[in-house]
């Protein structure tokens, strides 16, 4: 059975489950730190069939990613010296690494606004954050914009379009993702012009 069909069958288990808010949450917090597999594919059929709590189900995974991130932060902060090495052969390259410490330093606000919503794993942003020991305010603060946009912009194409929005968002996400991105460097950009 494909990956797609798989989730869409475990989607529809928790549905009705008493249990589902908190299993979100849980697998939100999994997907901002050790699986990068998009929680969109559960999102999404949980948001259609359950549009009573779409709001609740946006922020119960904004919820999850921050703790996520937390964690991730907390991991680059005062384990950098002992997993980083590792963290880097799995997540990325050595010079990849170099270039996010290198942003991170420079940019940390912006760069972590802009990996949260770009597709690219968001583990490399929290370990930056807490290795570089970037401030964890601002980190916050960064984390929950990005992921915010990337949670309720999907209960707002939920909402307006209820049975179509997996198959728009399947169609325009790159396209969106790539909007949104653009946006959030434009307006990186700007904040450099006016310092």
């Amino acid at each position: 059975m494909a990956l797609g069909k798989k989730v869409k069958k475990k989607t529809k288990q928790i549905v009705d489950s008493k249990h589902m808010l908190t299993g979100l949450t849980l697998a939100s917090f999994l997907e901002s730190t050790i699986v990068p597999i998009p929680l969109e594919a559960v999102m999404i059929p949980l948001m259609q069939a359950r549009r009573d709590s779409l709001w609740l189900i946006a922020l119960m995974a904004t919820v999850g990613c921050v703790v996520g991130a937390l964690f991730g932060y907390a991991l680059g902060y005062y384990l950098f010296d002992l997993i980083g090495q590792w963290a880097i052969n799995t997540f990325f390259s050595q010079s990849q690494f170099d270039n996010v410490k290198e942003q991170m330093q420079n940019q940390g606000f912006w760069f972590v606004m802009t990996l949260g919503i770009a597709p690219i794993p968001f583990q490399v942003a929290m370990l930056a954050a807490g290795a570089t020991q970037f401030s964890l305010g601002l980190f916050l603060l960064a984390t929950v914009i990005a992921r915010s946009l990337r949670y309720f912009g999907l209960a707002v194409v939920v909402y307006y379009t209820g049975e179509r929005a997996e198959q728009l968002i399947r169609r325009y996400r790159m396209k969106a993702v790539i909007a949104i991105t653009v946006l959030v460097l434009l307006l990186w950009w700007l904040s450099n012009l006016f310092r």
